[in-house]
């Protein structure tokens, strides 16, 4: 079973697990997963040593954005089950220890909702605001430049009120009005409603677009063009997002979501993806009355270097005294990370590849965010045009093939039909990449991805340095990332990863003091104060605190 400490700050501690429940396994045979096949592996899950699953949207919904275009914040889509099958689901998990963040999808919602339905009709009805709305401008053109993360403009033209509705995603997504309190207050109904039923806690999607200028101004052009959130094929990066997203008063609303969720215990996590990413993550997390922590997208992109990512951690570090990081370096909307950071070597070395940056991960300071299917090391799969689902995917291809290479379903067996995910046609074709790979093989195999992934994090919740201990970066080669994990009173413990497909030897004089650590199957060696790595290999190493 799963144990989370007594600590009122166990969050930091913890683990979490992403579940994108229609790939994960299906139940009924209609090829999409669902609640029941969820709890159906949450022993699975458990087994990982993991602590909080973070569910993807399963509320009811026209799934044109597959659940994150919501219609009705307190339901069960039936694609996944129902409101008992959620119960169940939860009343397993906390039998095993662990705790359930769902996705928390607030800044915008479906064309269906009925709220939009209502909106819509008029300009005077009682939720005539509770969106976005302008006028065009004299020659009935958008009030602003603003653009849509999916393509175009972020305007869409709407003939009931002969008014533009915003939309920061999808035309079928349309933008609450965030200043009107009413709305705020139902989004804080909802929450309310899923709290009481026993969830632990929330992912904010979208968390920096609940807000938007009043007075609409139109944003001006990038001075470095964004890459860490969009592709370059897509114009989204070209602007300075002042205007449309990361609006002031929402520091305020995040305060109201803390009080609630401080009322039942639970935790929380933002999405952060704004221009400033590190600036907003510490923003919304410092003082500990807004969110529990937050991740950005900067390492979800292809840079894999180790000055990008020490970067990452020490500008957090230095900006935010007491707030706190998830670092996350895969998730359902970017390419799977042997694939994006290993190239043609993550390819054909990938359980390598996966163990090192599991390892390197789990080793920064900050609440390690997982993704489903990492545990298998496995690969972007390759999804052809003809069957691509994602909307994102389908306009910017084919330099931008979308997020469905990352969503294909889990592998569980390499005997039965689609890799024992459904009985039916999937919704995405299983990878064929993706079936030795499966579940079953791996967890036969002591050196698997998989079961190093289960040592790693069993060794890890031994070491509290690795856990909540201060963090400090050597100065060493690329391509290898050196730091030290310190907790008052306690041996230091080093750490060295080698990033690359080349083996490397660096000096590196503290480690002559240090006696090794068993890093659980990851190869290196240290001898006179010189560090050895194998390709993708790391080395452990100890301090004695009277030592140093």
């Amino acid at each position: 079973m799963t144990q989370i400490s007594t600590n009122p700050d166990w969050w930091k501690e913890a683990i979490i697990y992403q579940v994108y429940p229609r790939s994960y396994l299906d139940t009924n045979g209609d090829g999409v997963g669902d609640l029941a096949g969820i709890t159906e592996k949450l022993d699975y899950i458990a087994s990982l040593g993991v602590d909080i699953v973070w569910l993807s949207p399963f509320f009811k919904s026209p799934m044109k954005d597959f659940g994150y275009d919501i219609a009705d914040y307190c339901d069960v889509d039936p694609l996944f089950g129902t409101l008992p099958d959620f119960d169940k689901l939860i009343a397993k998990a906390h039998s095993l220890g662990l705790k359930i963040m769902i996705d928390q999808v607030m800044s915008h919602t479906a064309d269906t909702h009925p709220w939009f339905v209502e909106s819509r009709k008029s300009r005077d009805n009682p939720k005539s605001d509770w969106y976005v709305w302008a006028d065009p401008l004299p020659d009935g053109c958008p009030p602003n430049n603003w653009l849509s993360v999916f393509g175009g403009s972020a305007w869409q033209w709407d003939t009931r009120r002969k008014q533009y509705y915003m939309h920061n995603f999808l035309t079928s997504q349309p933008q609450l009005n965030f200043h009107n309190p009413n709305v705020q207050q139902a989004h804080l109904d909802a929450q309310r409603f899923w709290l009481a039923r026993g969830v632990d806690g929330v992912r904010m999607d979208a968390c920096v677009f609940h807000f938007h200028d009043r007075e609409l101004r139109s944003n001006p052009p990038a001075l470095v063009r964004d890459t860490s959130t969009v592709t370059d094929v897509n114009p989204y990066g070209m602007q300075a997002h002042i205007y449309d997203k990361t609006q002031p008063e929402n520091v305020a609303f995040l305060q109201r979501v803390r009080a609630q969720l401080n009322e039942f215990g639970a935790v929380s996590i933002g999405e952060v993806s704004s221009d400033d990413a590190l600036a907003q993550m510490a923003e919304y997390t410092e003082g500990g009355d807004k969110l529990h922590m937050a991740y950005s997208f900067n390492l979800l992109t292809p840079v894999f270097t180790a000055a990008h990512i020490r970067k990452q951690v020490e500008e957090f570090k230095e900006r935010v005294k007491d707030g706190w990081a998830s670092w996350s370096v895969g998730n359902h909307d970017a390419i799977r990370v042997v694939t994006r950071w290993g190239g043609t070597a993550g390819q054909c070395a990938t359980p390598s590849l996966g163990k090192l940056v599991l390892a390197m991960q789990l080793s920064l300071k900050g609440t390690p965010c997982l993704y489903q299917g990492d545990e298998l090391a496995l690969t972007e799969a390759d999804v052809p045009y003809e069957l691509l689902q994602d909307p994102y995917g389908i306009t910017f291809w084919p330099e931008f093939k979308g997020r469905d290479g990352c969503r294909t379903p889990m592998p569980w067996t390499g005997e039965a039909p689609n890799a024992g995910f459904t009985s039916g046609t999937p919704w995405l074709p299983v990878a064929e990449p993706h079936l030795a790979a499966n579940v079953e093989a791996q967890d036969k195999d002591p050196d698997s991805m998989l079961n190093f992934q289960r040592r790693f994090i069993a060794w890890r919740k031994t070491m509290p340095q690795l856990t909540r201990g201060d963090i400090d970066f050597f100065d060493a080669p690329e391509p290898v990332l050196a730091l030290r994990r310190d907790v008052d009173g306690m041996d230091s413990v080093l750490a060295a990863f080698n990033l690359s497909a080349e083996a490397v030897s660096f000096d590196w004089p503290v480690s002559g003091q240090a006696t090794a650590l068993d890093a659980q199957g990851l190869p290196g060696e240290a001898a006179g104060g010189r560090v050895t790595l194998p390709p993708y290999g790391a080395w452990f190493g100890a301090i004695p605190a009277d030592a140093k």
